[in-house]
């Protein structure tokens, strides 16, 4: 299993891009939000987090090896929950993350039935099966932050126990994202759901 690949850029053609590595050039399938990030780093080197599939027919014998390539291991594990919903293959998948993952998780967290099935390939049947399956999934997702953003240091499995902590007291989903997104500004570092918590009720104390 190629779980990683770090190569040159040297182009980028319909859903792939191709990474020279060594001797070999590898086709990469990746959504189209990561294309769009891919545009600006032509002829650089660049690092995908990957996932292998097979595609075609196991008994006639035709399986071809499919690498699909994400800008972080986190954006992976949101691919792999939703190939993991009925009906969604690695194609629709792939096809419906044209959306930064954090837009497109808050949509299925809010259940979101009508942002959610405008994604690509996705309709209001499709959607509602999503919602229902991995909304309870999403709190770390949703929280993500993009490259640009000022943010601490904190592991995703951190944040998703602090979220679903702020929920079992009591605090709107809303609230406990907003909270949690103050702390998340300060860019300190949060190494336990302890130290995160204490941040926010201070927080809140100087508010």
């Amino acid at each position: 299993m190629i779980t990683r690949i770090q190569g040159k850029l040297t182009r980028l053609e319909g859903e792939a891009a191709y990474l020279e590595s060594g001797d070999f050039e590898y086709e990469v399938l990746v959504p189209e939000y990561t294309r769009r990030q891919l545009q600006h780093q032509m002829d650089r080197t660049v690092r995908l987090f990957t996932i292998q599939f097979f595609e075609g027919q196991a008994n006639q014998g035709r399986l071809t090896p499919r690498l699909v390539g994400f800008s972080s291991e986190v954006e992976r594990e949101f691919f792999e929950l939703l190939c993991s919903v009925d009906g969604m293959g690695m194609k629709k998948a792939l096809r419906a993350m044209g959306r930064p993952v954090k837009e497109i998780a808050v949509a299925i967290e809010q259940q979101d039935v009508k942002a959610v099935s405008s994604l690509p390939g996705i309709g209001p049947a499709t959607a509602e099966r999503i919602i229902a399956k991995l909304r309870r999934k999403m709190p770390k997702f949703a929280l993500m932050v993009t490259r640009d953003e000022v943010v601490a240091e904190v592991t995703p499995d951190v944040v998703e126990e602090t979220f679903a902590f702020l929920v079992k007291i009591g605090h709107p989903e809303a609230e406990a994202r907003r909270l949690l997104n103050t702390a998340l500004a300060e860019k300190k570092s949060y190494p336990d759901f302890e130290s995160l918590i204490h941040a926010i009720y201070q927080k809140q104390k100087t508010a």
